[in-house]
Order: C-alpha cells, then structure tokens, then sequence
C-alpha cells in the first residue's frame, strides 16, 4: 500500500494550502522576532533602582541618567523620562512616566494583532478550502450522469479535508504563540508598574 507523504497531501489542498504556508511562515516569523525583542526587554537589574535611589540620595542626577542610558531596557527608559522631569510636580512627573511605560509596552506589542489575525483566520481559510473542495465533489458528481466513479470525487475530497486539516493547525500553532508572547509581555508591564511605583516613593522620600 503507498503512503502518502505530508508534501503529496499539502498538494492535494490546492492553492489554499500555498495561503496557509504563506500565513505559517509569516506566523514564524512573527514569533521569533517578538520573542527576542521581549526577551531583551525582560532583562533586568534586580539592583538597579537600588543604585538609582544611591545616586539620587546623593543627588547625582548626572550618573542616575547615564546609568538609566547604559541599562537601555524599558524600564531604565522610563525612569530616566522620570528624572528629567525632577522639578515638575509630582503628578506630571507620573504622568510622563506612565506615557513612557504605554509606548514602551505598544513598542514591545508590534505585530501582535499580526499574530492574533492568524489565529483566528487560518482556519476560516482552511473552512473555505474545505467548501470549495465539497462544492468541486458535487460538480463531479452532477456531471458523472449515471456513472459514478469515486476516483472523480477524491480531489475534491482530499481538498476538503487537507485544508481543514492544514488551517487548524496554522490556527492552533498561531494561537499558543501569540497567547504566549502576551504573557511576556504582561510580565513585562508588571515589572514597569513596579519601577514606576518604587520611582514615585524616592521621589517623595
């Protein structure tokens, strides 16, 4: 009996088989690109506001900031649009720090809705192979007249299936991984919180 390799049965899907490798690639892609980027935000310095409070207590503005610009993540970033604001009142130093936070996380959320669209639309385009494949069987059946053969039906069939097959996976695999880079990208907006917090109670230290 001949089996039938994966690259035979993506054939078999026709054209929207080419649109759901197209979408896996750009998923791919996607995926990676984010990780690294988040996987650089989430590096931290459990000492850094620690050494932030050192320099301001000892009121060296000048090393904080260069400090912050060394550090380079999106908290060091916030804290330093912080510092800058030192002579402005409370509330707008705040202010500016969560505007910094916002542009931070929307920087680090780039091509995220990329991701989620994919999810939700590869096995739509998977549904539709699967229509088209069962509208190409009944054509072949209406024109089949009395002889029906079901030879005529099998790439009609084979679409139906394999597209369904194919965008549930995309589908699911688009899923997992955007639910898994918001989870990053959570922990990483906890951590800004969390600076921001410890910024505002130096301040009024």
């Amino acid at each position: 009996m001949k089996e039938l390799s994966i690259l035979e049965l993506m054939q078999q899907g026709g054209w929207i088989m080419i649109v759901l490798a197209a979408l896996s690639v750009i998923a791919v892609y996607i995926f990676i690109e984010r990780y690294i980027a988040i996987r650089s935000a989430e590096r931290d310095d459990p000492l850094f506001m620690d050494r932030i409070r050192d320099y301001m207590k000892n009121g060296d503005v000048k090393s904080a900031v260069n400090f912050c610009r060394v550090t380079n993540t999106p908290g060091s970033r916030m804290i330093e649009r912080g510092i800058s604001r030192m002579n402005r009142p409370a509330q707008e130093i705040q202010t500016a720090i969560e505007n910094t936070g916002n542009l931070e996380v929307a920087a680090l959320e780039k091509r995220l809705h990329v991701l989620a669209t994919i999810s939700g639309g590869a096995p739509m385009i998977g549904f539709l192979g699967t229509v088209i494949g069962m509208v190409e069987a009944f054509w072949q059946m209406s024109n089949a007249g009395g002889e029906l053969d079901l030879s005529m039906l099998s790439g009609g069939i084979y679409q139906a299936m394999v597209t369904t097959v194919g965008g549930l996976i995309v589908g699911i695999c688009a899923l997992f991984a955007y639910n898994y880079l918001v989870a990053k990208v959570d922990g990483v907006v906890n951590e800004l919180e969390r600076k921001s917090l410890a910024f505002m109670d130096l301040l009024n230290e």
